[in-house]
């Protein structure tokens, strides 16, 4: 079944990297087995693994568009060790996939987004951390200019704020980022170190858009409700720090046992109502397409009652 909602509510659901059934999976290696090989079987490996991994990032596109899903995040770990020589080498192999895999993305009106992992910290206290950050996020960003994407938040790599009491210095790291960066980064609340409004601080003094996630705000503010007159206020605030307010993404999940658990259920049986006002939201629930057609097909019972009711 399709789910074309966009002309009915207006807000696009993302799916978050993988599927809860086996239809959309990725390899990897550890770097403790790759160091096992030679240099040239090391090469091999990565190469023959990276193919496979492009090959199942189209089967994703394909599973995204028939399901009609048109905003999905792809895995920070899609080419591991492509921050190292041999990994770079084979990137540059694969130009060509590389560039159809973002050509098909735009052919299917899939917006691709990227979250790079935690230990990304652009605010450390440490010289070594944030360099070693700054050489994932520009292989990010090199992948995402070989797939044709653009150097906008259309294409945005979000992270975290990383080390807390540190603004100064995470604005003085982002304000020194190279464009296929800088142009493309976004950074999110969460739920101890970088609250909402410090976050937004953040944002409005680096020109960078900040990605709204509803539950690390009730967490960090320990509210009761996802409609508490904050949460549309950040809402909003968030909308303008973003320089195109039609590509404006934020993050919803639910706590798993409990309001304020930070651990992710399965579903999402609550929903902030002023994300209906935001184009783009991301689904950080554990049943991933299932929770999105969860969400789906309650919207779409809920309009049928209402155009039933007025008959």
């Amino acid at each position: 079944m399709k789910l074309y909602k966009r002309e009915i509510m207006g807000t696009h659901l993302g799916l978050i990297c993988i599927t809860a059934s086996d239809a959309v999976r990725y390899r990897t290696v550890t770097r403790k087995r790759l160091l096992q090989f030679s240099p040239a079987q090391q090469a091999a490996m990565l190469r023959e693994l990276y193919g496979d991994n492009l090959r199942r990032l189209d089967k994703a596109l394909d599973f995204c568009a028939a399901e009609g899903i048109r905003l999905y995040r792809m895995s920070a770990n899609l080419f591991p060790f492509a921050d190292d020589v041999i990994g770079e080498s084979i990137l540059t192999e694969l130009s060509s996939e590389l560039a159809a895999a973002g050509e098909k993305s735009q052919d299917l009106g899939i917006r691709l987004t990227l979250h790079p992992e935690q230990f990304v910290v652009l605010s450390s206290d440490r010289p070594e951390v944030i360099e070693n950050s700054i050489k994932i996020l520009a292989t990010h960003a090199r992948m995402l200019d070989m797939m044709g994407l653009p150097r906008s938040t259309y294409a945005l790599m979000n992270i975290h704020g990383g080390k807390g009491d540190r603004s100064w210095r995470l604005i003085e790291t982002i304000n020194s980022l190279p464009d296929e960066i800088r142009l493309r980064l976004t950074l999110e609340n969460d739920e101890y170190a970088y609250g909402a409004e410090d976050i937004l601080h953040v944002c409005r003094e680096t020109g960078v858009a900040m990605v709204f996630d509803a539950h690390h705000h009730v967490i960090h503010d320990k509210l009761d409700s996802y409609d508490d007159p904050s949460v549309e206020k950040m809402v909003i605030e968030a909308r303008s720090t973003w320089t195109d307010p039609d590509l404006q993404l934020v993050h919803i999940s639910n706590g798993k046992s409990g309001f304020l658990d930070p651990q992710h259920s399965d579903y999402i049986t609550r929903m902030p109502k002023a994300f209906w006002q935001v184009p783009w939201v991301d689904i950080e629930a554990k049943h991933k397409e299932k929770a999105i057609a969860k969400i789906y097909s309650e919207l779409q019972n809920t309009a049928n009652s209402i155009v039933n009711s007025q008959k």
